[in-house]
C-alpha cells in the first residue's frame, strides 16, 4: 500500500480537486483507493458525493481511536473509490490530540490496519502545518505538492520542502516528495512559463510531465459531487487527471505498461 500526502501550506493551488480528480481517474484504472479528507472544510468528501452533515463515523474517530478506517470509510457513489470522510468536527481533534502520546502518528496507526484493503492512499490535507497534516506527512511515504506557477508559489515551496525536511528527520524517514504538480496553469500567462522553467531547473524528473489547464468543468464538477472523469470526462482537466494517473502508476512500477 502507497502512501500519499497531497499538501501545499499555500490555499488555493487545487490540492483537494487534484485529491479527488486523481483519486477516481486512478481508480478507474482498477487501483483500489482510499481518499483520506484530513481538512475539516471536508470539501474531499463534499467534492466525491459524500454527505458530510449526516455522517455517522468521520476520520475525527479514527485519529481519536474510537474507530478503525474499514468500519468508517465509505464509498464515493461515482467515483469508485473510498473516502474516510471529514467535517467541521475534525477541528477539534487538534485540541483533543494534545494529550495523546504519538499523537503524530495516530493516522499512520490507523491506516497500518487496513493494508490489504487497498493499493493507494491519497491523503488531502489542510493547507497549513497543524497536528493534522503532521498526521498526514507522518502517514505518508510521499508528498505530492500541487502548486500554481506564479510569483510566491516559490518562495511557499521554499517553506513546503523545509517542513518536509523536518518531518523526515524527526518522524518519518521514510518520507520523500514523489512529484510537484502544476495546476491552473495559463500558457498564455508569461510569468507562467517562467515559475515553470524555474521548477524544471530546480526539480527536475520531480515535476510531473503531466500540467493541469485553468478549466471549467474542473471547477464545476465539485458542486455536483463528481470529480471531473465522471462530470465531463472529454474536458481538458479530466484528461490531464486520466493523464497524471497514469503518469504516476508508471513512476511506483517502471516496468508497467
Amino acid at each position: 500500500m502507497k502512501i500519499f500526502a497531497i499538501t501545499n501550506q499555500k490555499g488555493g493551488v487545487g490540492k483537494t480537486t487534484t485529491a479527488v480528480n486523481l483519486a477516481a481517474s486512478l481508480a478507474a484504472r482498477h487501483q483500489r483507493v482510499l481518499l483520506v479528507d484530513l481538512d475539516p472544510q471536508g470539501n474531499a468528501t463534499t467534492g466525491s458525493g459524500v454527505d458530510k452533515a449526516h455522517l455517522r463515523r468521520s476520520v475525527y474517530h479514527v485519529l481519536l481511536g474510537q474507530a478503525s478506517v474499514a468500519e468508517t470509510a465509505v464509498a464515493s457513489p461515482s467515483g469508485g473509490y473510498a473516502v474516510l470522510p471529514a467535517n467541521r468536527e475534525l477541528a477539534g481533534a487538534e485540541v483533543e490530540l494534545v494529550d495523546f502520546p504519538n499523537r503524530e502518528f495516530q493516522l499512520r496507526r490507523a491506516l497500518g490496519e487496513c493494508g490489504e484493503l487497498y493499493d493507494l492512499v491519497l491523503i488531502d490535507c489542510p493547507p497549513a502545518l497543524n497536528m493534522l497534516t503532521v498526521n498526514g506527512l507522518a502517514a505518508a511515504s510521499k508528498v505530492l505538492i500541487p502548486m500554481q506557477c506564479e510569483y510566491y508559489a516559490l518562495e511557499g515551496l521554499s517553506d513546503l520542502v523545509q517542513t518536509i525536511k523536518r518531518v523526515r528527520h524527526h518522524l518519518n524517514p521514510q518520507l520523500e516528495i514523489e512529484g510537484l504538480l502544476r495546476t491552473m496553469f495559463d500558457p498564455r500567462n508569461q510569468l507562467a512559463q517562467q515559475v515553470a522553467a524555474q521548477l524544471e531547473h530546480h526539480f527536475g524528473p520531480k515535476l510531473y510531465r503531466t500540467v493541469v489547464p485553468r478549466n471549467v468543468r474542473l471547477a464545476e464538477a465539485p458542486s455536483h459531487g463528481k470529480a471531473a472523469l465522471h462530470y465531463d470526462a472529454t474536458s481538458k482537466g479530466a484528461q490531464a487527471y486520466q493523464d497524471l494517473a497514469i503518469e504516476l502508476l508508471q513512476r511506483l512500477d517502471p516496468q508497467a505498461s
